[in-house]
């Protein structure tokens, strides 16, 4: 399997659908296959598994873990106003319009929010450039954007009603402030010494080291001819927060650890960090019947359209999106997944004990070749699975 997929990894950046990438598999007891190729900057520096991405929404599912840890302890409720834990949630107000001037028109929301809303993006929190209208109203009011990490980028009214819909936005930041109110700890700190670091994911952290800035990948931009070149960009190293929702630096066999631990029930090489009921909790259907919808661009230097697994219904955890089909090839059905905006992906599938990182560092998220490599990486995986099974 590790020669194929070598090879196929080495094709793509052959063809320039990626300047260079990383990638992991893995099952609950074995690493299957980490490889690299290409570059992580203009330069030439060449690309390896030890290469530090910005991992950006991968975070979210690690920061849902440290939430669902406090759950566990009795210290956090699901379904309790989370207004009771974080004040400035307490009386949220949603954005219905604007006046003929441009003002917001804003009104109470109909009921709180809480936990399970703000980890299953149906606390009617949104983001910006998934939201003409949200980025409407953060021009108007000046608020900062989230990468700025301010505490303002968070102060913005819902965009539905708390369980009504789901909206892809800065819940899980807020979830993150929750795990800092009840712990007494910033998040960072959190969660190196509850995930982190129990998982052995010793290159995953919110600052840049100088050992990690060694071996930064630099973030390109597709332009229009189909060719990639460099911009500086990283997340605010000197936060008055730390974006639970996004901001995490990391590598793909840090993050395949992560994954391998989910898929042996919530330890790995038998530390325990999650508990099965947690583990239930991040594999399970929570918003049902409200689906993820697609997301429409509205900051098109950021992001393409995406819609994963178009024409098909797909749920959302407690920590993950869930496709509700079998993927032929692939991915079994309820499998949990999701993406970083620089074209980070991975999967976990529990069915068939199977899970997969793939790392590129590329702007805007959805990038159609990156999307497409990721298919044929999760092909090959599969295929390279069964062939060992076979033999």
């Amino acid at each position: 399997m590790s020669q194929a997929l070598d090879q196929l990894l080495a094709d793509a950046v052959a063809r320039g659908d990626v300047r260079g990438v990383s990638a992991t598999a893995g099952t609950a007891q074995h690493i299957t296959y980490t490889g690299a190729a290409g570059t992580r900057d203009a330069a030439g520096a060449a690309m390896g598994s030890d290469s530090v991405f910005w991992i950006a929404s991968m975070t979210k599912a690690i920061t849902s873990a440290c939430a669902l840890q406090l759950v566990d302890q009795g210290r956090l409720t699901l379904d309790s106003p989370i207004g009771n834990v974080l004040p400035k949630l307490e009386n949220p107000q949603v954005l219905t319009g604007f006046d003929s001037d441009g003002t917001p028109q804003l009104r109470p929301a109909v009921r709180p929010i809480t936990l399970r809303h703000l980890l299953t993006h149906t606390s009617g929190h949104a983001y910006d450039m998934w939201r003409r209208d949200m980025l409407r109203y953060m021009t108007h009011a000046g608020t900062p954007g989230i990468l700025t990490c301010r505490n303002a980028a968070l102060e913005t009214p819902l965009v539905a009603d708390p369980g009504d819909a789901w909206e892809y936005g800065t819940g899980i930041d807020w979830a993150g402030k929750a795990v800092e109110a009840v712990s007494g700890q910033r998040l960072a700190d959190y969660m190196r010494d509850h995930i982190l670091a129990p998982l052995r994911m010793n290159d995953t952290a919110f600052r840049i080291g100088d050992a990690h800035r060694q071996r930064l990948v630099e973030i390109a931009v597709r332009g229009g001819d189909g060719g990639l070149s460099s911009i500086p960009m990283e997340v605010e190293q000197a936060p008055e927060f730390h974006m639970g929702g996004g901001e995490l630096y990391g590598t793909a066999p840090d993050y395949l650890n992560f994954c391998r631990m989910i898929l042996n029930g919530g330890a790995l090489d038998g530390i325990r960090v999650l508990s099965p009921a947690t583990i239930a909790h991040l594999s399970k259907d929570a918003i049902h019947p409200v689906r993820v919808k697609a997301l429409s661009t509205a900051v098109p230097f950021a992001t393409n359209d995406a819609e994963f697994f178009p024409g098909h219904d797909k749920g959302w955890s407690l920590g993950f999106m869930m496709n509700t089909h079998d993927v032929p090839g692939g991915r079994s059905a309820d499998s949990i997944n999701w993406a970083g905006l620089a074209n980070t992906y991975h999967w976990i599938d529990l069915k068939r004990g199977v899970a997969g990182v793939l790392m590129t560092q590329i702007l805007p998220f959805a990038d159609a070749r990156v999307l497409s490599l990721l298919d044929r990486y999760e092909q090959a995986v599969y295929a390279g699975s069964a062939l060992a099974r076979a033999t």
